[in-house]
């Protein structure tokens, strides 16, 4: 019981984690989105690309958190109760969720970034 809680909350941190930096890394390219956006590029294809970056940053960062955790749960394969060490209900629904949360975090700063003008969001550097 204690194990699930901790890694609730380890999965939730994680999030937060995961959140902060692809929004933080997307809101820095405001200038970028402006110029795009200036020059006649279209607030779909810019947010399709936005998502379409983030989303290979996020495969990478999800292959090598896969398979950090599949070597590691070898070690704490005692502390499992009724699961294997490579659970793929688990690792499947964590991939999920955190894919999710990158996406959203991709999505909203870029299409915060195609609403505003784009002269405002020249000047904002």
């Amino acid at each position: 019981m204690l194990v699930s809680l901790f890694a609730g909350v380890a999965m939730m941190l994680a999030a937060a984690g995961i959140y902060g930096v692809m929004a933080y890394s997307v809101a820095q390219r405001t200038r970028e989105i402006g110029i795009r956006m200036a020059i006649g590029a279209q607030p779909r294809a810019v947010v399709a690309m936005v998502i379409r970056q983030s989303a290979a940053w996020t495969l990478a960062g999800l292959a090598l958190g896969l398979g950090g955790a599949a070597a590691t749960m070898r070690y704490l394969q005692g502390l499992l109760f009724g699961l294997t060490p490579l659970d793929p209900p688990t690792f499947a629904a964590a991939s999920v969720a955190f894919v999710i949360v990158a996406t959203a975090a991709a999505y909203l700063p870029a299409r915060r970034a195609t609403a505003i003008d784009p002269s405002m969001a020249l000047r904002t550097e």
